[in-house]
């Protein structure tokens, strides 16, 4: 089993910026890859950025020059730098990982969910 944290999360003007963190533990195998993802009131969970071990790293084009993804592998963390935030930004960010650790049946690749942080960016 593998368990998330999130913290970062906040209120903030727009034009202002905020980083969110997530640090995975438990029983890892190998990461696969580890990103954000946000939820809008009324709205579709939504891909924000995703950084691929040994790969490059991929964002929404809506937070394309405005995000920036890191990891530290040896951590298993990952963070979202989100600078010239936009009200359009404010949702709940959730971190994912996608790891190899054998511990559902018929299957080593799963997915994990951190429980969520508010971003809420005011006008």
């Amino acid at each position: 089993q593998v368990q998330l944290v999130e913290s970062g999360g906040g209120l903030v003007q727009a034009g202002g910026s905020l980083r969110l963190s997530c640090a995975a533990s438990g029983s890892i195998f190998r990461i696969i890859t580890m990103g954000w993802y946000r939820q809008a009131p009324g709205k579709q969970r939504e891909l924000v950025a995703a950084m691929p071990t040994g790969g490059s790293s991929n964002y929404a084009d809506s937070v394309k020059g405005r995000f920036t993804i890191s990891r530290d592998n040896a951590k298993n963390t990952v963070d979202l730098q989100m600078n010239s935030l936009k009200p359009e930004d404010t949702a709940v960010y959730y971190c994912n990982v996608n790891v190899v650790d054998g511990t559902t049946p018929g299957k080593w690749v799963n997915d994990y969910w951190g429980q969520g942080t508010q971003v809420t960016v005011s006008s």
